[in-house]
């Protein structure tokens, strides 16, 4: 399994490459912006992009998706809750300091528990709603790509649109505290972390 974080846009935020090595598929999660640069790490491993997996549709984690769809042909995937904040971020675009952008189209809303299959690497979906209300994450072997539900020693912000505090809580308390403590988690922003260490020092929880 190849794993590689792409760093892009103003914001900072993590995109993510997750390739098979064997079979050369793979998958970018949230492509925020910087198309190319995301396209010449595709090529870099000599891979192609069959998804593109969105785990919210905040514009600093959709810009760059119409762009790179149209090049590899990848389908896009989300959760429909998510829908209307789709189709605010371009509008958003601005004010985050983001080039303009068009909103793509959704191949298909994925639901919590669906299994993803990248090549051999099968991808779990869990809905874990409170930064946004279709905030997933991407489980993958050890690796949980978090988006902007949990970073390392903080979680994402619920006092925005859409945000419900509670929920985001629950959600990483029986979703993602229940994975082994070595589940690498990787963030929509910054570092890399543990489940374990979070369990241990995140001070929410």
């Amino acid at each position: 399994m190849i794993v590689e974080c792409i760093t892009v846009g103003p914001l900072m935020e993590n995109a993510y490459l997750l390739g098979d090595k064997k079979t050369k598929e793979s998958a970018i999660i949230d492509p925020g912006d910087e198309a190319k640069k995301i396209i010449g790490t595709l090529e870099k491993h000599s891979l192609k992009c069959k998804y593109i997996l969105l785990t919210h549709a905040h514009v600093d984690h959709v810009a760059g998706v119409k762009e790179l769809a149209a090049v590899t042909g990848a389908d896009v995937l989300m959760h429909k809750a998510d829908s209307l904040l789709l189709k605010a971020a371009p509008i958003q675009a601005v004010a985050f300091g983001i080039r303009p952008f068009i909103a793509p189209r959704i191949a298909k809303y994925i639901e919590d528990g669906e299994i993803i299959q990248v090549g051999n690497i099968s991808v779990r979906v869990i809905h874990t709603p409170g930064h946004s209300p279709g905030s997933v994450c991407f489980l993958a072997e050890n690796v949980i790509f978090a988006g902007d539900t949990l970073f390392q020693s903080s979680i994402g912000r619920t006092d925005i649109p859409g945000g419900d505090y509670e929920a985001l809580i629950e959600g990483v308390r029986k979703k993602i505290f229940t994975l082994p403590d070595d589940t690498e988690v990787l963030p929509g922003h910054g570092p890399a972390t543990s489940v374990g260490f979070e369990k241990e020092n995140n001070p929410f929880f």
